[in-house]
């Protein structure tokens, strides 16, 4: 991160405990970029005012943790899916539940609201989705077509499209008033996990699970280029309004990517685990992300951030080298054409659902509308973003005035308070609340003060020195070139953080894995499967993924047709290697099945190690 004051060009803005149960989803409101929801296993949705500590309201109704949240574009207006399969959307403005929808038979995994029309769309991982006349209280159309849950979903500026992704690898995009399917983009390895339409161009940019963002022609319903393969799962992207570049929120750092030519302009370090949702306010990214109960926020300067020019994936500056067609000034696709009034319900040719889905009979309430609230925790912050100036302009006030960087003096106690954490993870309440600490402090003599602030000092001292002597010692394994003498002499160490460091090598680079590693590293992955830190967690699953996919197969085949005894030694150790790792992998079935039952994606990603799994069986 850079230095305190104007050259800082990330810092963390905020970090809060947002449910009493963890937090499931959030999303950052886009046209203020001041407005945060999130979402519970508590059931309820809470509504935030970016950098501000106390929640503005709190929204029930919800019986079932609630699985993903949006807003209306003009956001007085979000809508929340749950675990059950239903919809429930609030008024902000008037803080009251204005509409509960039913029909889809599994959770909600994607929402979003027509550009113009009172209309919303829901996928959920019954693999449908769903267009809902908000008015009259009714599905009026399901495209069927994914075979796998719908993981998000946008309409395309212009209201006439929408763009459909999900964990079958593809991305679907339907034609509202025809009611017809367009076209199928099927180019993913992995589950696609957002799309995002390009603000003024026929432009589609999808990023997926095989880690790469993929750019598409609406025109010519052709790919246009695709990024180098990142670290980690894409699972947030976002154009700038200007849509000269694409961010893409990767783990701890954000990527700046050009498509005509494939590029990337900028990648800087943001310590926000894995980011959940971006926005732009007054020239700033904010990035917001969640660990258990509390969510964190960030802030980019993106005035010192390369949005053209210089190509920093290795490549050449000079654009001509890539034998691409540029168009300088000028657009290489046509705009969207916006409607310049409201648009009404899709034509005739959208036949309607039967009644008994998703429709509350006329004359009926909806007897769940009955418990749903709208509860306002902080009267003057709800005042100040959505009661209406007056009664003929009803958009609320958006502050135009920027994010300041903190003080350095100011970020010193947190900082010490992250050092002694393990990486990406929650920091305690104690740890947060810094000022009552200083305050504290200040009661005190110099002497005690310092001996308050050094406790755990040497200690951590001990730690961080043992792991930088374990770690030099697995490099110096590591430079002979054996992988599999670097694991073993790592698993000796009985020192989870080495094994982690290891393993987010390896999983990078997949060419490294070899089945002799198996025998040693799925042990381990049985205990961070189990640990209570999520980073570890995620290195586990990728790490045993990575297993699944790659040596599954020759698992399985080995099991099957096993060899004859002294005839062939490779082969019989092969089978012997083969064998032992399926008794590992049985034994992580009871945490795979518990891990399976959580809400929201974690929940999603141990259902697919479930599915890979059942190969062996």
């Amino acid at each position: 991160m850079a230095a305190s004051g104007p050259t800082k060009i990330t810092w963390k803005l905020q970090e809060f405990v947002a449910h009493a149960g963890n937090v499931t989803c959030l999303v950052l409101g886009k046209n203020s970029g001041r407005l945060l929801a999130t979402g519970g296993e508590d059931c309820r949705v809470n509504l935030w005012s970016v950098s501000k500590p106390n929640c503005i309201m709190s929204l029930t109704g919800h019986n079932t943790p609630v699985e993903c949240i949006q807003f209306k574009d003009s956001e007085e207006l979000v809508v929340a899916g749950s675990q059950s399969g239903s919809l429930r959307i609030w008024d902000l403005e008037a803080a009251k539940i204005l509409r509960t929808l039913s029909g889809h038979k599994a959770n909600i995994c994607s929402l979003d609201f027509h550009p113009f029309g009172e209309f919303v769309a829901s996928g959920s991982m019954d693999t449908n989705v769903k267009l809902w006349d908000i008015r009259r209280k009714g599905c009026v159309m399901t495209y069927k077509g994914h075979t796998n849950a719908v993981r998000c979903l946008r309409f395309s500026p212009d209201g006439r499209w929408i763009a459909a992704a999900g964990d079958d690898s593809t991305v679907k995009l339907w034609d509202l008033s025809a009611a017809k399917i367009l076209t199928e983009f099927t180019d993913h390895t992995g589950p696609v996990n957002i799309v995002e339409f390009h603000p003024n161009e026929y432009l589609l940019a999808s990023g997926s699970s095989d880690r790469t963002i993929k750019f598409w022609d609406l025109e010519k319903f052709k790919m246009v280029s695709c990024t180098e393969v990142e670290s980690t799962p894409v699972r947030c992207i976002l154009f700038n309004p200007d849509g000269c570049c694409l961010y893409s929120g990767s783990q701890d750092s954000l990527h700046v990517y050009g498509w005509e030519p494939p590029r990337c302009f900028d990648v800087l370090p943001v310590n926000w685990g894995r980011a959940a949702d971006l926005a732009i306010c007054s020239n700033q990214l904010i990035g917001a992300s969640f660990s258990q109960v509390t969510v964190s926020t960030f802030v980019v300067d993106l005035n010192r951030v390369k949005k053209t020019g210089s190509i920093i994936q290795g490549v050449v500056e000079d654009e001509k080298l890539y034998n691409l067609p540029v168009t300088k000034g000028a657009v290489l696709r046509r705009n969207y054409e916006r409607p310049l009034t409201t648009c009404s319900r899709p034509q005739s040719k959208v036949k309607e659902e039967p009644e008994s889905e998703g429709r509350i009979p006329s004359g009926e309430e909806d007897k769940d509308d009955k418990e749903s609230t709208a509860e306002i925790r902080n009267p003057e912050e709800y005042k100040e973003i959505f009661q209406p100036q007056n009664a003929i302009a009803r958009t609320p006030p958006r502050r135009t005035d920027p994010f300041p960087a903190p003080p350095e003096d100011d970020t010193v106690a947190v900082k010490e308070a992250e050092k002694v954490t393990a990486p990406t993870e929650m920091h305690s309440p104690v740890m947060k609340r810094v000022q009552p600490q200083n305050n504290k402090l200040a009661d005190l003599s110099d002497e005690d003060a310092v001996s308050q602030i050094r406790k755990g000092h040497d200690t951590m001292c001990v730690v961080l020195t043992s792991r930088f002597k374990n770690l030099d010692t697995v490099r110096a394994v590591w430079t002979t070139g054996d992988v599999k003498t670097s694991i073993d002499s790592a698993v000796t160490m009985n020192d989870l953080a080495v094994i982690v460091d290891i393993l987010n090598i390896i999983n990078l680079k997949p060419a490294l894995w070899k089945l002799d590693l198996c025998p040693s590293i799925i042990p381990q992955i049985d205990k961070l499967l189990q640990s209570k830190y999520e980073s570890y967690v995620q290195t586990g699953y990728t790490s045993l993924k990575l297993i699944l996919q790659r040596f599954g197969p020759l698992m399985a085949d080995n099991l099957v047709t096993p060899p004859s005894i002294g005839v062939d030694i490779t082969r019989e150790e092969r089978h012997q290697k083969c064998k032992l790792c399926y008794k590992q992998l049985k034994n992580l079935l009871p945490i795979l099945q518990s891990k399976a039952g959580l809400p929201g994606r974690q929940g999603s990603a141990f259902r697919e190690l479930q599915l890979l799994m059942a190969a062996f069986e």
